[in-house]
């Protein structure tokens, strides 16, 4: 009778075997560094979509509030001028990865914040204006964004962590070592309790 090589034979094993180990490589988070990277790069996109949206109600904010009160000229131009030193940052590449830029896009964004904070104060002097229905309407549209900012802080902070904590305790520290050698921690977004306080825009 015809015997087939050896090698032959065992082909199958090793092709079991191979799929067994991918398989248990695949449980045991070997994509999890990637994975939780991504997520927190999506975090960070929608950070800076809710900023934006601020931003861009800002202008509008601004020239209706100067109809009724232009005599109120310095924190209008305080509003404007922390609106394009937010705006016009030009952040690098390794944000994420670089602290020290996160901090100086954080100090952006809470200059804004007091600033606009402030522009809602005054505007509690001016009856006519607060019965405005064009300034009614950019007070919900304000406070809709300071609420979804706080929401999307928090998940960035949240994935961050996940992040973070996967490429310093084992098992994944150990695929860093292997399969992900530049991956590098993410720098924390952190925000005091005033700045994760939507401004106070009920004027009711």
């Amino acid at each position: 009778m015809f015997a087939l090589p050896h090698a032959v034979l065992r082909a199958p094993i090793l092709l079991a075997a191979m799929l067994v180990a991918t398989m248990t490589l695949v449980g045991c988070g070997v994509n999890n560094i990637p994975t939780y990277e991504e997520q927190a790069k999506a975090s960070w996109a929608e950070v800076q979509n809710q900023y934006k949206r601020r931003a861009d109600l800002i202008p509008n904010l601004v020239d209706t509030v100067k109809g009724y009160a232009g005599q109120e000229s310095k924190v209008l131009k305080e509003v404007i001028e922390a609106r394009a030193k937010a705006t016009q940052m030009t952040l690098p590449a390794d944000i994420l990865n670089n602290p020290e830029a996160m901090k100086k896009f954080q100090d952006a964004q809470a200059g804004l914040q007091g600033a606009l904070g402030r522009l809602l104060v005054v505007t509690e002097n001016y009856p006519d204006l607060k019965s405005n229905q064009n300034f009614l309407q950019l007070q919900q549209q304000l406070e809709g964004t300071e609420n979804r900012i706080g929401i999307a802080r928090r998940d960035y902070i949240l994935s961050v962590q996940q992040y973070n904590t996967e490429i310093r305790t084992i098992p994944g520290r150990w695929w860093k070592s292997l399969m992900y050698p530049t991956a590098k921690e993410m720098a924390e977004f952190t925000a005091t309790d005033a700045e994760q306080a939507a401004p106070k825009v009920n004027f009711n």
